[in-house]
């Protein structure tokens, strides 16, 4: 029978990571310039339609379905989703034996899913900010999930026996024996590796570094990290599959995990620039989110507080990195989700406990030795080099076929009005988006030249 406690609370953990991709578009959107506020946005929100319609077609499938190839990649059976509807996961049902404690039904884990698939694109686009052309970034999209999300989600995420008794998962998950409780590797390593690829695909923005690039927005940032922060919720805690002590475990870590990481960040950047800033707590919040991400299942509070601090710490340390080695990653998605990702799984084998959960296993802190260190660190390594080697070959594909990159006029007037005739902020009667407000102003705005020569006149005369 289906546990109704337990479904609605995976629907609800899926709705919340949903939101967690607007979240991220206002939290992209506040650092880029005003004139391509409206382009950021629309990279994220896209995700969600073409991610979501891939899901349905094949991505369950090659992510969840029985294992086609050596723990690579999943098979045919879900085209479409079928065999879904109507089936139940979790224990005491006829199908998947973890890692629901409780039986749910499939399509609800298929939707709680899909909010992880949609917004690991979504990450990438932060470091090509200012320079992307929209139709090529939606053909990225959908080779990159197909390519590269899909897959690795399997070697992650599917267990073996999880659709169907004897079915066999991915091979991060079941032969290595690597632990990653809401996706440290699938999502943030995945998500970072590719977007220090993009970074050198499509190049320096105009000016940088010589111009400052500050973000035009700060109040839009901070919003939007709150808001990924509530939805963070959803996505770590709502990996447990069950309204239970382990996702009380993985919603606590959570909480205290992000908060030392705001303070490790701020600390950073009072001894070394003076001042501690809001984007500098915003920013925080994110990596300690990265970071507890693939052990808030695993790990203690103390440990979670100790390896959200050391994430705040090396986070901002490692946003300095693209200056030094000379890449663009406009919104540092490498030093905050790559970096953040690596220091997150790699240190479960340190304060992994299985008093936390007999599912996981002792780190080296406790008893461990360093075998669970090793398998993080092969896990952590593997999925870094599948993702940037094949995003190198998919954008570099795009950039010599249809082109990635908007022409330099385009990034110096605007992205937005480029791309999608439209502008952030309406201040004269652009097409696609003009207002009365916005025709007045410019009126208004016309006539100011006059009454300058005017008063000039008057002063030399």
């Amino acid at each position: 029978m289906i546990n109704a406690g337990d479904t609605a609370w995976v629907l609800a953990c899926a709705a919340l990571v949903m939101l967690m991709t607007p979240g991220l578009a206002f939290f992209y959107g506040g650092m880029v310039r005003s004139k391509s506020v409206l382009n950021m946005l629309m990279l994220n929100f896209i995700a969600l339609a073409v991610v979501s319609v891939l899901w349905v077609f094949y991505g369950f499938s090659f992510a969840f379905a029985d294992d086609a190839f050596r723990g690579l990649v999943g098979g045919l059976d879900h085209l479409g989703l079928a065999e879904t509807w109507g089936a139940l996961a979790g224990y005491g049902s006829d199908d998947a034996p973890w890692p629901g404690s409780n039986a749910i039904p499939v399509l609800a884990f298929v939707m709680f899913q899909l909010m992880f698939a949609i917004i690991t694109p979504a990450l990438i686009s932060g470091s090509i900010a200012d320079r992307t052309k929209f139709w090529s970034w939606v053909t990225f999209v959908a080779l990159w999930v197909t390519i590269v999300y899909f897959p690795v989600a399997h070697w992650v995420f599917s267990f073996d026996g999880f659709i169907g008794e004897d079915a066999t998962g991915g091979w991060i998950a079941n032969q290595l024996g690597a632990l990653d409780f809401a996706g440290g590797t699938a999502v943030h390593i995945n998500a970072g590796a590719a977007g220090l690829a993009l970074a050198f695909v499509l190049g320096k923005r105009q000016g940088w570094p010589r111009e400052p690039m500050r973000p035009h927005n700060v109040p839009f940032t901070l919003l939007g990290a709150s808001l990924l922060w509530f939805g963070w919720y959803g996505f770590n805690a709502g990996s447990a599959l069950a309204a239970g002590d382990l996702a009380a475990v993985a919603f606590t870590n959570t909480t205290v995990a992000t908060a030392a990481a705001v303070l490790g960040w701020l600390v950073v950047e009072q001894f070394r620039d003076g001042k501690p800033t809001t984007l500098g707590a915003a920013s925080g919040a994110i990596a300690g989110l990265v970071a507890i991400t693939p052990a808030c299942g695993f790990v203690s509070p103390l440990g979670a507080i100790a390896l959200g601090a050391i994430a705040g710490v090396v986070c901002c340390l490692a946003v300095r990195l693209k200056y030094r080695l000379g890449f663009d990653d406009s919104l540092d998605v490498v030093a905050v989700h790559l970096v953040g990702g690596i220091v997150g799984t790699v240190l479960i084998g340190l304060f992994a406990t299985t008093s936390v959960n007999s599912a996981g296993a002792d780190g080296l802190f406790y008893g461990g030795g360093l075998s669970q260190l090793g398998k993080q660190a092969v896990a952590a390594g593997a999925v870094m080099a599948y993702s940037f080697v094949l995003t190198l070959i998919i954008g570099m594909a795009i950039k010599y076929t249809i082109g990635f990159r908007v022409d330099a006029e385009a990034e110096v007037t605007g992205i937005d009005e480029s791309e999608h005739a439209e502008s952030g902020y309406e201040l004269t009667g652009v097409r696609g988006g003009g207002s009365g407000l916005g025709a007045h102003s410019a009126q208004a705005l016309s006539r100011i030249p006059a009454a300058v020569t005017r008063t000039t006149a008057d002063k030399e005369g």
